[in-house]
């Protein structure tokens, strides 16, 4: 049997529905693509060991630096580099978007707060009967 195919706007709609509450994509080679919807502001902080990439499926965002920020649309692309302490925040409604990370990298970096997600979820594709693949009818 072939992979399952994953729409990721439709799922991150279905599944995601708090703001900066990443759900796991896909394990690529010791790496984890992430997708999230961007809320008002999240916390400063920096990944002192891990880059970070930021993909904006829908949607605006920034991201903002100490000493400016980097706006980006819908298929723009942002490579953090380890070390740089950043604050992603939306510019629009509630923007999807993907990051790229290696596995275990925590969402607030060296910030732990309120806003840590230590065990993110899984984006699930959907089954053919509708309700997310894994997910149990009742």
């Amino acid at each position: 049997m072939p992979p399952a195919k994953l729409n990721i706007l439709a799922a991150a709609d279905r599944q995601i529905t708090r703001t900066f509450d990443p759900h796991i994509v896909a394990d690529v080679n010791g790496s984890q693509v992430k997708v999230a919807k961007f809320g008002p502001e999240f916390d400063w902080h920096a990944h002192p060991a891990e880059d970070e990439a930021f993909l904006v499926l829908r949607g605006a965002v920034a991201i903002d630096f100490r000493d400016g920020a980097v706006e980006l649309g819908a298929g723009d692309f942002l490579l953090v580099p380890r070390g740089v302490e950043h604050r992603p925040r939306a510019l629009s409604e509630a923007p999807v978007v993907l990051m790229f990370e290696p596995a275990g990298t925590l969402n607030t970096g060296d910030a732990v707060s309120g806003l840590t997600v230590a065990e993110p979820r899984r984006l699930l594709p959907q089954r053919q009967g509708g309700s997310p693949e894994g997910a149990q009818d009742v």
